[in-house]
């Protein structure tokens, strides 16, 4: 196999598992009544941050990323805080119930995920491998 054969397999592979995991996601969202968009930024919402740099994990645009946090604010998962430099700018941090609600998403994540067939040796393998892929 030549080097492109193989980079248009690994290419097709890659986006086979991104659909894997965008229907797990999908899943796990209706099961916990949220929609996929609200679990993606729960999985994101570590810890406080500004919305573009959430839109940046999410991989969508800041507009997309706010409406879904203008709805996760109504559900009171979200709080907007001033950032502490830029007067223009909201720190988003989850609330108590929100913190909760990440708990429940990050836990029905981990159940049945598609790349539960690899051991933890080859999980951490690829995850290295992504890291340096993409960096």
């Amino acid at each position: 196999m030549s080097a492109s054969e193989g980079g248009v397999e690994l290419c097709g592979l890659v986006a086979r598992l991104n659909q894997r995991l965008d229907s797990h996601i999908r899943r796990v969202a209706d099961t916990l009544g949220i929609t996929a968009p609200q679990a993606i930024a729960l999985r994101e919402l570590s810890d406080p941050m500004k919305l573009t740099e959430l839109a940046e994990r999410m991989s969508c645009e800041a507009s997309n990323a706010g409406y879904v946090i203008d709805r996760m604010e109504k559900q009171g998962l979200v709080e907007r805080h001033p950032h502490p430099s830029d007067r223009r700018a909201k720190i988003l941090a989850l609330t108590s119930s929100g913190e909760t609600c990440r708990a429940n998403v990050l836990d029905a994540l981990s159940q049945e995920a598609p790349i539960d067939s690899l051991s933890g040796e080859e999980q951490h393998a690829l995850l290295d491998l992504l890291r340096k892929a993409t960096s």
